[in-house]
């Protein structure tokens, strides 16, 4: 169904999720879109931090010391979950002094501040000591995804001027070892002991006994709003990956959004799903929930639909933060998984990483009596920018609306070149955003001129190409590089791909354009399919009918084929770039991120 078109399908969401507590519901941050906006500054949002005790700002203060004195001080900050069943907590009093130690362990080693802290390891409770005290010592912290291979892992060191590398013995002998050579710069590789064992391995240190004899006190370094503090690479379609430099003055940011579009109270229980190899596993799954100083859920293990659904249980999780794969595959085993399972306490539950079909949130109504609420934010604006709250209407296949404190609009470039603000509703252009929010990247590493292009005066273009109704919601409708030119019709790809996801059989669906001498370009889409149906010549006639009944002619996918699984980024970004370039024989490009390969 398309969400803009269909009002029925909006809803008053804060009144219905309260029908299926028993509890009484805590009153959501942003009860008045239009009075809060109209009464928000970055200036007084300030204010909900503390700040420095000596002037300045630093994340780890925020997100950790400040509540370590306080009445949060014996409130569990973070609960790991291992793999094989082992349970840790750490308070804010002991996350405080455990980052203490960190830091102390990196002056020990020379460390200097604005140096390259590079962090790689899964889920481990190490690891968010680790960038927390990095925090505190003023160096630059830059995370890792695990599952990367050693090419992908070189490049980013290299181009990161890595000086410190935070690792576990298993990825260090099957990954880095061997890259020693050529990463001169890094002076200190520090190891996790696997199964309570130290690491003794030569060249590198091991992390219980560095951090054994530390003192527990340490005065962070003095860092300000515009000190650097965090640098994510992000791949383009081609070439080397893209270093997006973040100040401490994200935290901000950070926890506004967390405030007002997770909308985390002081007693909530917070899971975010994302690793914290990327951004968001950074931004929402470190920094957001503890600057709100809410209990923050960590799972080791992968996804599994069943034993999510027992964290959701047993930890009494509030307030969930996943996404679209994970809520695809969960559509695939349908309801009849939950049956065994209750969740009085979940009240909450958002989507992040690409745009969430309008399936899925209708799903969540009918699985978890609540929707998933999109959101829109991109590495380099480092926060959530546009976004469905708990008090609004959710039209299911819209991103939302912009966040207090941020201006977003649609840009057109007029004949002469200048960027013109499109104010008619429902007139599709490119997504951009007034600068001002602090989250906002302060360069592309060694690629200024790179990052200058992102913007035309005030603005920063996003690359996405967008709609808004006039209701102010708006809606993806691709990547302008995505963007399919048909007969002089300009198609966007998630818009096919979410009409396909209508049929029961799709699990999921990965959209292209392919060059056609007469349209210029036709739709092709790539389909996987859900368990229990078996690709055939018939079920592919079906899914064309389908798709010329709900999208008409002139948009409706003119081949299909089938997939068992589609290629995606670690994210869980389908990637289109990659299904076109094998299609069309070009060259692939960087595949670092690549999850999935099936051909």
């Amino acid at each position: 169904m398309n969400g803009q078109d269909n009002g029925d399908a909006a809803r008053r969401v804060y009144d219905v999720i309260a029908k299926h507590h028993s509890a009484r519901l805590p009153a959501p941050h942003l009860d008045d879109y239009r009075r809060v906006c109209a009464e928000f500054s970055w200036e007084q949002a300030r204010g909900m931090l503390s700040g420095l005790p000596g002037g300045g700002l630093n994340i780890a203060h925020e997100a950790v010391d400040r509540h370590a004195t306080g009445a949060r001080a014996e409130r569990v900050a973070l609960r790991w979950l291992g793999r094989t069943g082992l349970r840790r907590t750490l308070t804010y009093r002991e996350l405080r002094d455990d980052t203490n130690r960190f830091a102390n362990a990196l002056r020990a080693l020379g460390v200097q501040p604005g140096e390259r802290v590079f962090v790689l390891a899964g889920r481990v409770l190490e690891l968010y000591v680790a960038v927390l005290g990095a925090f505190k010592a003023g160096a630059v912290v830059c995370p890792l995804f695990s599952a990367f291979g050693p090419e992908p892992l070189a490049t980013r060191m290299s181009l990161g001027d890595a000086r410190v590398l935070v690792t576990t013995q298993t990825l260090y002998a099957r990954k880095v070892g061997a890259l020693r050579e050529r990463l001169p710069g890094l002076r200190h590789v520090i190891l996790l002991g696997e199964d309570n064992a130290p690491s003794r391995v030569a060249g590198t240190h091991d992390w219980a006994t560095l951090l054994a004899d530390q003192s527990s006190d340490f005065d962070i370094v003095p860092t300000s709003a515009d000190t650097l503090a965090l640098l994510h690479f992000t791949s383009g379609t081609t070439g080397q990956p893209k270093g997006a430099l973040h100040a401490h003055g994200a935290v901000l940011t950070h926890h506004v959004t967390g405030h007002y579009v997770l909308d985390l109270h002081d007693e909530d229980v917070f899971w975010c799903t994302a690793d914290p190899g990327w951004v968001t596993g950074m931004s929402y799954g470190i920094i957001a929930p503890l600057s709100n100083g809410v209990t923050n859920v960590v799972v080791e293990a992968e996804f599994d639909a069943q034993s999510w659904y027992g964290v959701l249980q047993d930890e009494a999780v509030s307030v969930w933060y996943t996404a679209p794969t994970a809520i695809r595959m969960m559509m695939k085993l349908g309801r009849e998984a939950l049956a065994a399972y209750r969740m009085p306490r979940l009240r909450f539950m958002a989507s992040v990483g690409e745009p969430l079909n309008p399936e899925a949130v209708v799903w969540g109504m009918e699985a978890f009596g609540m929707p998933f609420h999109d959101n829109w934010w991109q590495t380099e604006t480092g926060g959530i920018m546009i976004g469905n709250f708990a008090a609004q209407d959710v039209k299911p296949g819209s991103m939302g609306r912009p966040i207090p404190g941020v201006e977003a609009a649609i840009v057109k470039r007029t004949a002469d070149g200048a960027l013109e603000i499109v104010t008619m509703p429902g007139v599709e252009g490119e997504l951009a955003l007034k600068r001002g929010w602090p989250s906002l990247m302060r360069d592309y590493l060694n690629e200024h001129a790179r990052y200058e292009k992102c913007f035309a005066g005030e603005w920063y273009l996003s690359g996405d190409l967008a709609r808004r109704d006039a209701d102010g919601y708006f809606w993806f409708v691709g990547r302008a590089d995505d963007v399919i030119k048909s007969a002089g019709h300009l198609i966007g790809p998630f818009e096919v791909e979410s009409a396909l996801m209508e049929h029961p059989a799709v699990a999921e669906a990965g959209v292209i354009g392919k060059p056609d001498p007469m349209a210029g370009e036709v739709v092709k889409a790539f389909v996987a399919l859900k368990a229990g149906f078996e690709a055939s010549e018939e079920l592919r006639k079906q899914l064309l009918g389908h798709a010329r009944n709900r999208l008409g002619a002139a948009v409706a996918p003119r081949e299909i084929a089938f997939r068992d699984n589609l290629p995606k980024t670690r994210s869980g970004k389908i990637m289109r770039r990659l299904l076109r370039a094998r299609e069309l024989g070009l060259p692939e490009g960087d595949l670092s991120t690549l999850e999935s390969d099936e051909r």
